[in-house]
């Protein structure tokens, strides 16, 4: 085995090698989002073809976060300890497996399995590529990778529906939904082949050993709260759902302690308390968990809404999307240019234009009348009255995205990356799994009332929480920290 070159903070990757770098791991960045999305034009499909109820049509999305989120941190530590391009490399090569799994799936039980493992590889990628982004890069050169990837991110969540729709539609092989998940599997081995001539490795100073109490603590916690919020309504809120509900507390509490203890006896918890420390980062990231609970909500229950409500075909559906994928893509690219200049208003001001998009999807459906989901397929014109909601919300998302990252890690110190990194992407996942159960209970319940009205509560619900996106952004710091 070749020793492995240890890259300081300070120290860039060799020349030639930065930005292709950043291309092999902006393509596994590209698919662990996406993935996460891609799914809701494809839901309707995989119902169908495998007889699915609605609780394992929400853990397939679901499902994926939680795993994901979970583990996020601990793939950083594994990361810092055994190597940040190694542990990458493992995560992506997890990802492709899992996903061809996705692709063979028979049944719901099989499928939801297998996202969660896919979750698994996706939480060994995504804290390593933002560790390797803040050691490889410094300067203006770390503020326009990490730019960069805040863009790509949005992109692969905006873009999910689109794509998804046009391998559902196009049908190659006669495979349908499951195309979804074979895509990635090209694309990962060829960015898993390119890892060990492109990417440089570097680690932590000092190895770790693992916090396997703070992983138990931490995922007992977030299945406590995501478990009866799925399961719980299908089975008419039994006693159990109530106690998972309320044993969460405690454990966020056992968590929280824990990791104060480590941290006080000279060890490395899973989260260190000095990311906390920071009220910068600790209000960045309270701020990062509130819009994200709205964010992959949002994409699924449109999604439910235009193919089970309205009877557009994946491909419509998808088409459909790419009004809220213009509204990103209109002012994501000025967004990093912009937090610079106006700091946390960029954010705020974002929030605020989500919200009147949904305000605008809220009044549309209210006229738009609702179509059974078994009547014939609509086209994309028959819900035109939907673009303008979809332009405004997608608006919104592309000034909060990349700036929510970009202003938490400039607080981040280069010897925290790891850490912070972890907190951040974890945040993220948190606040996905979160806001798809509450926001299935919401809708799934409503849905007997008709789609239109589980609609219309759903994006009400999530415009509340982005005017608290906006109202969080002013415990954030003004203006990012010069790098």
């Amino acid at each position: 085995m070749t020793a492995t070159r240890t890259l300081p903070s300070s120290v860039q990757s060799p020349p030639g090698q930065s930005w292709s770098a950043l291309a092999v791991l902006m393509t596994g960045t590209f698919m662990f989002v996406l993935d996460f999305f891609i799914v809701n034009v494809a839901l309707p499909s995989i119902q169908q073809s495998l007889r699915a109820g609605e609780g394992a049509i929400e853990w397939i999305v679901a499902g994926y976060a939680i795993s994901t989120a979970v583990l996020l941190v601990t793939g950083g530590r594994l990361g810092d300890q055994f190597g940040r391009r190694r542990v990458f490399a493992v995560g992506l090569a997890v990802f492709v497996l899992t996903s061809a799994a996705c692709a063979l799936a028979p049944d719901p039980a099989v499928l939801v399995a297998a996202r969660i493992l896919q979750g698994v590889g996706a939480a060994l990628m995504a804290p390593n590529i933002l560790s390797i982004l803040g050691v490889v890069y410094s300067g203006p050169a770390r503020v326009r990778a990490i730019s960069v990837y805040g863009m790509v991110m949005g992109l692969a969540a905006v873009s999910g529906q689109l794509i998804g729709g046009v391998l559902i539609r196009t049908d190659l092989g006669g495979l349908g939904w499951r195309a979804i998940f074979w895509i990635n599997v090209p694309f990962g081995v060829a960015a898993l082949l390119a890892s060990p001539r492109l990417v440089p490795e570097s680690r932590a100073a000092q190895g770790s050993r693992f916090d396997l109490a703070g992983v138990a603590l931490i995922t007992a916690c977030l299945v406590a709260v995501v478990l009866p919020l799925v399961d719980g309504r299908q089975e008419g809120w039994p006693a159990w759902s109530w106690i998972a509900l309320g044993s969460s507390v405690p454990l966020a509490l056992a968590f929280g302690a824990h990791q104060r203890r480590k941290a006080a006896r000279g060890g490395v918890p899973l989260l260190s308390p000095r990311v906390f420390a920071s009220w910068p980062l600790r209000a960045g990231l309270i701020t990062q968990t509130a819009f994200w609970c709205q964010q992959a909500a949002s994409y699924l229950v449109i999604g439910l809404y235009l193919q089970q409500g309205r009877g557009l075909s994946p491909l419509a559906a998808g088409a459909v999307f790419a009004f809220l994928a213009a509204g990103y893509l209109l002012t994501s690219f000025p967004a990093p240019a912009l937090t610079v200049r106006f700091g946390r208003s960029v954010i705020a001001a974002g929030a605020v234009l989500g919200a009147a998009g949904d305000g605008a999807l809220y009044l549309a459906a209210g006229h738009g009348g609702t179509l059974s989901a078994v009547s014939s397929v609509s086209s994309v014109s028959s819900v035109a009255w939907l673009f303008p909601g979809l332009v405004l919300l997608g608006a919104g998302q592309g000034l909060c995205i990349t700036p929510l990252t970009t202003t938490v890690l400039s607080h981040a110190e280069p010897a925290s990356a790891g850490s912070v990194s972890g907190a951040l992407s974890t945040a993220q996942q948190v606040g996905n799994s979160i806001g798809v159960a509450v926001t299935g209970v919401l809708f799934f319940g409503a849905v007997s009332l008709g789609y239109g009205l589980a609609f219309q509560r759903s994006v009400l619900q999530m415009g509340v929480l982005l005017l608290a996106v906006a109202a969080l952004t002013r415990l954030m710091p003004r203006r990012e920290r010069p790098a």
